[in-house]
């Protein structure tokens, strides 16, 4: 390879003669995100035995959960089987296990079944899960958006909460108000993308199907401890997204710090909000990984590595997304995007690929920023590009288009392209069942 140089250090010595035996060495991948398929994608045909290791059996398209979340989109629209995604990869394996640690001296990763798997490559890809800032307890009561389960979940409260309100007016039995007020709490992209797209579910929804509650009974909240919101975009598009939610109906707090949750509402300050569905949004915490390997990381537990995205100490240890911190060329932090976790999977393949060969890559990776992107509801987005800030419907045809991009598969684009248009035409929702009510109350 033209950017592979030589190197004497021991592991890529022994993949070097592993190469030379005719052995093949073994890539282990944990997480079949973004990153993690790139990875893969980048090694197919290599001389390698890799196997993926995930939890689930899909690759899930996160940054459309919370339209999952509000009845727009179904969970297979936006998730596909690993198994299914990597079927032509002849010199790929999938195990659906959890890993729980890492053991360095021996190579190999403990899996929650009992089982081991032995590496000579390594490639951690991990993701976050919610972070509630050490109120874990509050997670019962505000649940956030990471997975399928979670985004039925918030779909499953949201609907059955319009679903008590019209019923108990119908009835005529005693009426609640907090069962049609709804508190997004966190006013980053996925705060402010569920708060418009709970309006938008909302004031269409009760126009066009209830009889007995109207738009104005319904009170939506999105709490924001800093003074303002999407605090990594500029100052007049985060001004602009503001407004957007305004018109649609949602109550904007800024400067308002969530002391206490629990099953009756959110307290914000001393003021005690009642409110029967409470979506956390506001803060994330990096997997354990870090902790596996006693790396140094930062406070949200993400390991801080150099722009090679090897892990200190350990050369044939990679880690890339959600887990690491790792800063760009000019010494911002790249952010824990889909698009950040791909281009970090393209390049580790790559550095793999050379380290199967005994070799280093000698560049490092350099994160190309095309932007950052939000949406807000229908015809609403907001898009910084560094050199030009759009907001509106071009932001919004803007934010579309690359999020179908993105998506795995030709049909999921297809699907999610037409459920789009037809949404668009006649402002209707497909997916509004309820299911799951066994497992809950339903007083």
């Amino acid at each position: 390879m033209r950017d592979a140089q030589p190197d004497q250090t021991g592991p890529f010595d022994r993949l070097k003669a592993m190469r030379g035996r005719g052995e093949r060495p073994r890539v282990v991948v944990v997480g079949g995100g973004f990153g993690g398929l790139a990875v893969l994608h980048g090694l197919r045909g290599e001389p390698a035995d890799i196997t993926i290791v995930d939890r689930q059996n899909h690759h899930l398209f996160q940054p459309l959960l919370y339209q999952v979340a509000t009845a727009a989109l179904s969970p297979a629209d936006i998730a596909a089987p690993i198994r299914t995604i990597v079927k032509r990869h002849d010199n790929v394996h999938v195990i659906m296990d959890e890993v729980v640690g890492v053991d360095t001296e021996r190579r190999t990763v403990a899996l929650s079944s009992g089982a081991e798997l032995a590496y000579d490559i390594l490639v951690l890809a991990t993701g976050a899960r919610h972070s509630y800032f050490g109120h874990d307890d509050w997670s019962a009561f505000a649940p956030g958006i990471k997975t399928i389960d979670d985004a039925t979940r918030v779909r499953r409260s949201i609907l059955y909460a319009m679903e008590r309100a019209e019923t108990q007016r119908q009835e005529g039995t005693a009426r609640s108000d907090d069962y049609l007020t709804f508190a997004v709490i966190g006013g980053g992209p996925t705060g402010v993308e569920m708060a418009g797209a709970i309006a938008e579910l909302t004031r269409h929804a009760v126009a066009m199907d209830f009889r007995y509650i109207t738009r104005d009974c319904v009170r939506i909240l999105l709490i924001e401890a800093g003074n303002r919101l999407l605090p990594a975009f500029p100052d007049d598009l985060s001004a602009a997204a503001k407004a957007s939610l305004e018109k649609l109906g949602v109550e904007v707090r800024l400067n308002g710090a969530v002391t206490h949750i629990d099953e009756t509402g959110v307290t914000v300050g001393a003021q005690h909000i009642q409110a029967a569905t409470v979506i956390w949004a506001a803060g994330v915490q990096a997997s354990p990984a870090g902790a596996w390997l006693g790396a140094v990381t930062d406070r949200a537990g993400r390991m801080v590595l150099e722009p090679d995205l090897a892990v200190p100490g350990h050369p044939e240890i990679f880690a890339i997304g959600d887990t690491v911190s790792v800063k760009d060329a000019r010494g911002r932090a790249i952010p824990g995007v889909a698009p950040a976790a791909k281009q970090q999977g393209e390049y580790v393949a790559k550095a793999v690929a050379a380290a199967l060969r005994g070799r280093r890559l000698k560049r490092r990776f350099r994160y190309r920023d095309f932007g950052a992107l939000a949406t807000i509801g229908r015809n609403r987005a907001v898009i910084d590009l560094g050199w030009l800030h759009l907001k509106g419907l071009p932001a919004w045809l803007i934010w579309s288009t690359a999020h179908l991009y993105f998506l795995v598969g030709f049909r999921n684009r297809l699907l999610v392209g037409i459920t789009w248009l037809w949404s668009y035409l006649t402002f209707e929702r497909g997916a509004r069942l309820i299911t799951g009510l066994g497992n809950e109350r339903t007083d």
